[in-house]
């Protein structure tokens, strides 16, 4: 999870579809299926490897259209820009399936800051929220964690251990509520969203899928 710098993304992502149900009650930002039709990468993201080979799919699993991500002692993202108002757009919906945690991860020490699954919201150059699925740390642990000077991100475990893995799991996240909690003021609009698997701390293996994102008015 650790980032050599937040990156100000320059590619348009918001497709005339997401746009036009931007007008309505949600904001599409990535259900796969456009994915697939693209066979790879579609215009507005980008693939980003800090260590090691990306090995990484977008692929029908079972009726799911998901992004499949997997890690040996790797770390890579697949990024983009995301411009919302999380004032009007505050509820981010996503899943996600993880099938392999890194053996000994932790993001609360440097040396074991691997995780399975990683959702990274950049709001400004030194402020950020992360959504993980981490091997150890407690599920609803709030953190902060400063990876380059000037910068701070803060961590939300989601979802923590194996007890789940296998399982694809639907979450909500208030993107706004938890901005207002972990900063203390009003958030700015979101500037860009990547999608995070990393085991080269730990030197194991991960494994992860995404599905469906989307901001939605409630």
């Amino acid at each position: 999870m650790r980032i050599s710098k937040v990156l100000l993304f320059i590619l348009p992502l918001l497709c005339a579809a997401a746009a036009a149900r931007a007008a309505e009650n949600s904001i599409v930002i990535a259900d796969f299926s456009t994915w697939i039709a693209a066979k790879g990468i579609p215009p507005g993201w980008e693939l980003k490897v800090k260590s090691g080979k990306a090995v990484f799919d977008v692929l029908r699993d079972g009726d799911v259209p998901a992004l499949h991500l997997k890690s040996a002692d790797s770390s890579f993202s697949l990024q983009g820009e995301v411009k919302v108002d999380v004032k009007q757009y505050p509820v981010l919906s996503w899943k996600w399936k993880v099938t392999q945690l890194p053996q000994g991860g932790d993001f609360r020490k440097s040396k074991t800051d691997d995780q399975a699954a990683q959702l990274f919201l950049a709001f400004t150059k030194t402020k950020a929220i992360v959504y993980i699925w981490d091997t150890s740390a407690p599920q609803g642990l709030m953190e902060s964690t400063s990876p380059v000077p000037f910068m701070t991100v803060k961590v939300v475990v989601v979802r923590s251990g194996p007890a789940e893995l296998g399982k694809w799991i639907t979450e909500t996240r208030n993107v706004y509520e938890d901005y207002k909690k972990l900063y203390g003021d009003e958030p700015p609009k979101l500037s860009g969203m990547r999608l995070q698997i990393n085991s080269q701390h730990t030197e194991t293996s991960a494994e992860s899928y995404f599905a469906d994102v989307a901001f939605s008015k409630k």
